[in-house]
Parts: C-alpha cells; sequence; structure tokens
C-alpha cells in the first residue's frame, strides 16, 4: 500500500513538473507569452520523484509521462496541422500527434532514467544539469526539435549572457542547475549545495548583451497574408503576384532600400517555371535598385522540388540560390516510421534537401538565410555567420500553424539565434510574425498578424564572430560526455570487490 502511494506522489509530481515545462512557453493558456520565470523551477518536482523512485523502469515511464504531457501541451498545434492541412481528419490527426508525442517524450524518459541514477551522488547537481543539457542537444539528430529550456532566458538579460559563448544550451544548463539546487535543498542535502546558486550573480562577468541603437539601413519586408488552402487558378496566380510586384515596388520606391524581403513561398510564386514572374522578379529589382530575396519551388535534376530562397541583384540578375536542408517532418517530409501519413504540402512528392550553404553576396556585405523550421537548428544558423554574413534573415509561413501558440514559440527560438550570433535577424513570414531583431534578441519592430502588409524595416551589418559562432555545440556535446563519465563513476561502488 505505502509503495502504491509513493508511486501516485511520484507522478503527481512529475505532473507538476510537465506543466510547469508547457507553463514557461507559450501556450493553449498563454498563447502570447509563457510564464518564462518557471524555467528554473520546472525540473524541481521531477528530480524529486526520481530521487525517490529506485525502481529504473518506473522512472522511465515517470520521464515519458512528463515528456507525453509536455508534447500535448506545447506543440498542440501539430495536430492541427495534420488534421487541417494534412488531411487526417480530427481523430486522425489526434492518433498520430499521441504517437509523435510518445516517440519524443523518449528523450526525457532516458534523461529520467539516467538521472535516477546520479540524483542520489555527491556530484547530482553538476551531473544532473548536465544530462539535461546533453540530451537536449539531440533532439535534432533524432528527427524534430523544438523549444530548448534555454530558449525561456531570452528575455532574462543575465543568463542571456550565455547565449554568445555556449548558445541556448547554455542557458538550459544554468536553469538545469538552479532546478536540481533547489531539489536537493528540499531533500535536506545540506546547506552547502546552495554554493552552486552562486553560478547566477557569476554570470555578471560575462560581456552584456548590445545596447539599443538606432539602425542605419533600410529593407523593405512585405507580409503577403495569401491563405494557405486557397485553390488557385491561373487568372487569381497571376492577379495576386502582379499585386504584391506593384505593393513591393511603391514601398521600395517610397524607401529607397537595399534589400527586399519576400517569406518562404505562400503561393504560386515559381521563379523557375513561371515566366511571367521570373520577369516580374527581375523588373522589380531593377526599378527599386535594390537586393530581392524571396522563397520559392526550385527543382532537382531528378524534379524532385526543393524549397528555395532565391536572391536577385539590383541588375535583376541571379545572385544565388539557397535550398532549404533540414525539412519539417510530416511538412516537407515522411519519417519513414509516419509513412501512412498524408502529406501537408500540395506539392507532387516529397521535398528533397538541399546540400550546400549559401552566404549570399550583398555588395560590401554578405547575408545568410534561413527557411522556417531551420530556425531550431543553433548549430546550421551559425555557419552562415561563420561563413561571413553580416546579416541574417529568417524567411517562414507560418500559416500552417493556424491562430496557435505556435507562432510565439517559433518567434522565441529565431530570436535565440540573433543574439548567439550578435546579429541583426530580419523575419518575413506569410502572416505573422514579421519582425525585425536586433543582436540582443529584442524585438524592434513587430507587423500585426493575419494581415496583409509590408514595411520599412532598419537593421545593421555587424562584422566579427561570438565564441558560439566559431565553436558551435562544444559546450552541449562536452555536457553529454560529462554526464556518461558522472554515470560511470557512479556505478564503480557496485562493482568493487
Amino acid at each position: 500500500m505505502k509503495k502504491h502511494r509513493d508511486s501516485l506522489f511520484n507522478f503527481a509530481l512529475a505532473l507538476l513538473t510537465a506543466l510547469l515545462l508547457v507553463l514557461v512557453f507559450p501556450n493553449l493558456v498563454f498563447p502570447d507569452s509563457g510564464q518564462a520565470w518557471l524555467a528554473p523551477l520546472a525540473l524541481t518536482p521531477l528530480l524529486i520523484a526520481l530521487s525517490r523512485e529506485h525502481r529504473p523502469l518506473w522512472r522511465f515511464l515517470l520521464g515519458e509521462f512528463v515528456g507525453i504531457v509536455y508534447w500535448f501541451g506545447v506543440c498542440s498545434w501539430i495536430q492541427f496541422v495534420l488534421e487541417y492541412h494534412g488531411g487526417m481528419g480530427r481523430w486522425g490527426g489526434w492518433a498520430v500527434f499521441l504517437l509523435f508525442s510518445i516517440a519524443k517524450a523518449l528523450h526525457l524518459a532516458v534523461f529520467s532514467l539516467l538521472a535516477g541514477v546520479v540524483v542520489n551522488t555527491s556530484c547530482a547537481i553538476l551531473a544532473v544539469a548536465a544530462l539535461w543539457t546533453g540530451i537536449e542537444r539531440t533532439h535534432g539528430n533524432f528527427g524534430f526539435a523544438w523549444l530548448a529550456l534555454g530558449n525561456a532566458g531570452i528575455d532574462m538579460p543575465l543568463p542571456a549572457r550565455l547565449a554568445p559563448f555556449f548558445g541556448v544550451y547554455g542557458i538550459s544548463f544554468v536553469f538545469a542547475v538552479i532546478a536540481a539546487t533547489i531539489a536537493m535543498i528540499i531533500l535536506r542535502r545540506g546547506r552547502r549545495q546552495l554554493l552552486w546558486l552562486a553560478l547566477v550573480p557569476a554570470l555578471l562577468v560575462l560581456p552584456g548583451l548590445p545596447d539599443r541603437r538606432t539602425p542605419s539601413e533600410t529593407a523593405v519586408v512585405l507580409q503577403p497574408n495569401m491563405p494557405e488552402e486557397a485553390q488557385w487558378t491561373l487568372t487569381s496566380a497571376g492577379q495576386a503576384r502582379d499585386h504584391l510586384i506593384d505593393l513591393s515596388l511603391v514601398a521600395a520606391v517610397h524607401a529607397k532600400p537595399q534589400l527586399i524581403i519576400w517569406p518562404e513561398v505562400p503561393g504560386p510564386l515559381y521563379y523557375y517555371r513561371d515566366q511571367r514572374f521570373h520577369e516580374e522578379a527581375t523588373d522589380l529589382a531593377r526599378a527599386a535598385h535594390a537586393y530581392f530575396l524571396f522563397g520559392t519551388v526550385a527543382d532537382t535534376k531528378e524534379g524532385a522540388p526543393l524549397n528555395s530562397a532565391v536572391l536577385l541583384g539590383p541588375d535583376g540578375d541571379l545572385v544565388d540560390r539557397y535550398d532549404k536542408i533540414n525539412l519539417v517532418p510530416f511538412g516537407e517530409y515522411v519519417p519513414k516510421f509516419f509513412g501512412f501519413v498524408n502529406r501537408i504540402t500540395q506539392e507532387a512528392g516529397d521535398f528533397a534537401p538541399g546540400e550546400r550553404m549559401v552566404v549570399f553576396p550583398l555588395g560590401d556585405h554578405k547575408l545568410g538565410t534561413f527557411i522556417c523550421y531551420e530556425s531550431v537548428f543553433p548549430s546550421q544558423v551559425r555557419e552562415f555567420v561563420k561563413g561571413g554574413a553580416s546579416l541574417l534573415v529568417n524567411l517562414s509561413n507560418d500559416g500552417y500553424f493556424g491562430h496557435s501558440a505556435a507562432r510565439e514559440q517559433h518567434l522565441e527560438i529565431a530570436r535565440m539565434r540573433a543574439v548567439e550570433n550578435r546579429r541583426w535577424l530580419l523575419r518575413s513570414t506569410n502572416d505573422g510574425i514579421t519582425a525585425a531583431i536586433d543582436p540582443a534578441g529584442r524585438v524592434v519592430q513587430r507587423l500585426p498578424m493575419y494581415r496583409e502588409t509590408i514595411a520599412q524595416m532598419g537593421f545593421d551589418y555587424v562584422e566579427g564572430t561570438t565564441f558560439y559562432t566559431d565553436h558551435g555545440d562544444v559546450f552541449a556535446w562536452g555536457c553529454l560526455l560529462a554526464a556518461c563519465v558522472a554515470l560511470f563513476y557512479s556505478q564503480r561502488p557496485h562493482y568493487k570487490r
């Protein structure tokens, strides 16, 4: 009976951690902004439960339970995407989303299984934080990444100082250290554990984030608000295309920008397939005497579609093309395990991934462009800056998210990429959130959602690189290695004779 009550109490603690993790980010309850202040506390209840639970299988199940609740709460928009854009219907969408959540929860299940081993050791705090950070880094390697715990620190000036050095994972590490320290205090492991909290004020020795400055360069950024499910005809597609060209030309003549930006392809705007659009895009760049960056669909030699960003020069000639490398699961390709799932895109066949990083020359400067979901891969975005990009641009089409918290979540993720690399980031989306973000991750300008609009956005070219730009995720991978060492040493007493 006591074991039964203990197990129920442990699952109650796990549920509390799951709810705290959900509340940290924009969600169903708070779609516009999460309760980020909960981030340093979120893991504490789970760690207490793991210290009480000595059965490996039950520790694994505690983590799996937390993961399922977390993914359900934070990424419920995936069900909407599968139902409305994937054509799976309500129950089909929920069923596949449940399978997805079970699969993604395995990361937290593995964390809980292993954290339960080290949480009762003398190095518990550092070992737990390293384990969390290292496992968090592996999400993208297993098919899907979204919000790292450290993303909650984007508006916290002190933890955010870590991002230019260790990326978002450095902030995750600090939050995990705080959570583990609080857990150790509650478990009465000694007041000396409080010393680890000194790590927070110690961050003051790091350089502060860049001050606000009035930008000196101008871009014209379009938010076309094209409907996702429109049944386009030659006539309606031509009218939409001509309207956007005219809108951009009027804005460019007034603003005299160096750069015009359209989002990830929001409709039938095919530079390589539609001769009319090819000519109009060329004419727009020439008439505005500006670089023109826009999303389109290109093709491989074998005829497979590519999600691409094209840059035209002020003379209208093609500068180069970047093909999206990290594709969206279920949106641009279907993982083999989920081969029965309908696809979201209306293109014929799966998209093919791009094969090369491209840094566009932009006069005396360089431009790095990543497309939509690629914003969740800090190790990829840094490659653009490492290649010389002094400005970052994120082209996206968040219309598939519906009116959900995913838009704010995506913006929060993109903002962290600006901080990690100390670059201005211009974000152009189909129907929101289009924004200008400075090198400290501040949203300097933001356009209203679900409206067609075009705006002048200020920015600056920034040179130089951060430690994170130069060295990438060495800290996160080092945490994973350190966690493995801690696990090894925790087992040595069991093998002594």
